[in-house]
């Protein structure tokens, strides 16, 4: 899905990739489980139908499938392509088929009750693969197909900043009165897709020969794919041991299992933007290159809002180092888990203090979004 460089391999390897999921979040067969499952199905297809419609208008408006061809096709027309409805309810159809993917405003009401209902690794999974793949396939199509004229970028990318403020104010607002922690990180995923919109606003600002806006969403995906699985992974050890998902359970984790609970601590650290980890550098990359392209009122508000998500990330280090635990008891974890954990947040801590390799990296593969 995110290679591709053609609309109907686009929709072929996103709805193979929406089959495996809605069997994956149903794996359990209980109820909380059944019913996620059914949801996203029943949502999922609705988006698919949007997103199907949207390629559609676009394909009869340009005659080509292929963003290459169609970013040809659409420069080439003598009249203002801002003017055609065909084409602008095109990409409006296909921002709405993506965001239910990236778990964008308003296509955001899935991901809680998935997420809490889903097995913990397929919840992973999901809060990491499919969103990194979701907005790979995102930038990909915007920036090949639509990111000239200029006038056509400047009114997806408003879009796309607009949204951002709502995807993220939304996220960490609602994520605040969480007890579940596994809902917290579903609506912490809304608030993080709201940041990474951010880069997106930035691509369709920038000259298209500046590549800064991608790979400042690329770097950013990586260090919340390395954070997120270092979160899931605890979770998933201290979940089986005390067989509850509620953060009040996690109390006395500092005492109990410190290795574990500073694990988690550091990846909840990173989701707020704070140095030393990851977080903070993805943020600073993903801002800074805003800023660059007078998006300054955009990284304003992203910045407040990571003031809020403050408040219940750094809840849950409290409840894990300072509240006493009624049950005693290290936390046990498999050897995998452990090396799994191990690597996740070793790259949490590393990309934190040395982030020049990969920032090489990130510049490096923006450069392979274009035709």
């Amino acid at each position: 899905m995110a290679a591709t460089g053609e609309l109907i391999s686009i929709f072929v390897s996103l709805e193979l990739v929406n089959l495996s999921l809605y069997a994956l979040v149903g794996f359990l067969k209980d109820d909380k489980s059944a019913e996620a499952s059914l949801k996203y199905l029943l949502l999922s297809a609705i988006a698919s139908a949007i997103l199907l419609f949207g390629m559609a208008l676009v394909y009869g408006f340009t005659g080509k499938t292929n963003l290459g061809e169609i970013a040809k096709n659409i420069q080439s027309f003598s009249t203002l392509v801002t003017d055609q409805p065909a084409l602008l309810t095109g990409i409006i159809l296909l921002i709405a088929g993506f965001g239910f993917k990236i778990a964008m405003f308003p296509f955001h009401m899935w991901v809680p009750d998935v997420y809490e209902g889903a097995p913990t690794p397929i919840t992973a999974y999901l809060s990491v693969g499919s969103k990194a793949a979701g907005f790979a396939v995102i930038l990909r199509v915007f920036y090949s197909a639509f990111q000239t004229p200029v006038a056509l970028s400047k009114d997806w990318g408003m879009v796309f900043a607009v949204t951002s403020v709502i995807t993220m104010t939304l996220g960490n607002i609602l994520a605040i009165h969480q007890n579940n922690i596994k809902r917290m990180l579903g609506y912490s995923s809304i608030a993080q897709a709201g940041y990474i919109l951010v880069g997106l606003a930035t691509v369709a600002f920038a000259p298209a020969t500046i590549t800064v806006g991608q790979s400042s969403i690329l770097f950013f995906l990586i260090s919340y794919a390395l954070t997120n699985l270092g979160a899931f992974i605890t979770i998933i050890a201290i979940s089986n041991h005390t067989g509850s998902d509620l953060i009040e359970d996690f109390a006395g984790m500092g005492k109990r299992s410190p290795l574990m609970a500073l694990c988690l601590s550091l990846c909840m650290i990173s989701l707020i933007g704070m140095p030393p980890a990851a977080g903070f550098i993805a943020k600073f990359y993903l801002f800074s290159s805003a800023v660059q392209h007078d998006l300054l009122w955009l990284v304003v508000i992203a910045v407040i809002n990571s003031v809020i998500s403050a408040y219940y990330y750094l809840r849950v280090v409290k409840v894990m180092w300072f509240r006493e635990s009624v049950t005693t008891g290290a936390v046990a974890a498999s050897g995998a888990l452990k090396f799994a954990l191990a690597i996740s947040s070793l790259g949490v801590l590393l990309l934190g203090i040395f982030p020049g390799i990969l920032t090489r990296v990130a510049e490096v593969a923006a450069r392979m979004f274009g035709f």
